[in-house]
């Protein structure tokens, strides 16, 4: 689950997202589908910018709020008690309360019939401090908070099941 952030008539909106994912790697972009009838829409093709904001666990209530309101007639980053600031990338507002945050500069926009997919590459990012362990991005400590769309549920990460790219070897030896 996302927020995505877009200054809109010149003011932070952020609504809640499902359909979003890594695009491609260099540069790394990033994609989200979002409805023509999104508040946030219209700030992203004002200004060609956008941001990623991934809420932990901790956040469901704020999520879940940015899915509910629309920011037309809403304030929700002063509902939400949000710290909203901006990096190198002007009109991007970001949320200090997400452990993860990415701005990005709009490549491209491909319409859709009910959908605009918004294509970005990712010129900033931010992770919390507090979410590393020796290091490296711990994702326990990340705790992203996960929507379950055909069931309209959230949920957290489970447990580590293996290294990725490294598990299915064990099916081709002996071969």
């Amino acid at each position: 689950m996302f927020l995505i952030g877009a200054d809109v008539g010149g003011k932070a909106n952020f609504m809640a997202l499902a359909w979003g994912s890594t695009t491609n790697s260099k540069p790394v972009m990033f994609s989200v589908a979002i409805n023509h009838r999104q508040h946030t829409l219209k700030g992203i093709r004002n200004n060609m910018t956008f941001s990623i904001n991934i809420p932990s666990v901790h956040m469901a209530s704020e999520a879940d709020y940015c899915g509910l309101v629309s920011g037309s007639n809403t304030d929700k980053a002063n509902a939400c008690n949000f710290n909203v600031f901006y990096g190198k990338v002007t009109n991007a507002p970001l949320i200090e309360e997400c452990p993860i945050n990415m701005a990005c500069k709009v490549e491209r926009i491909i319409e859709l019939p009910d959908h605009a997919l918004v294509v970005g590459t990712v010129e900033e990012n931010y992770l919390s401090e507090e979410c590393f362990s020796e290091g490296k991005p711990d994702i326990g400590k990340i705790a992203p908070l996960v929507l379950v769309t055909n069931v309209r549920q959230y949920h957290s990460l489970g447990d580590f099941i293996g290294k990725a790219f490294n598990i299915g070897r064990q099916i081709t030896k002996g071969d």
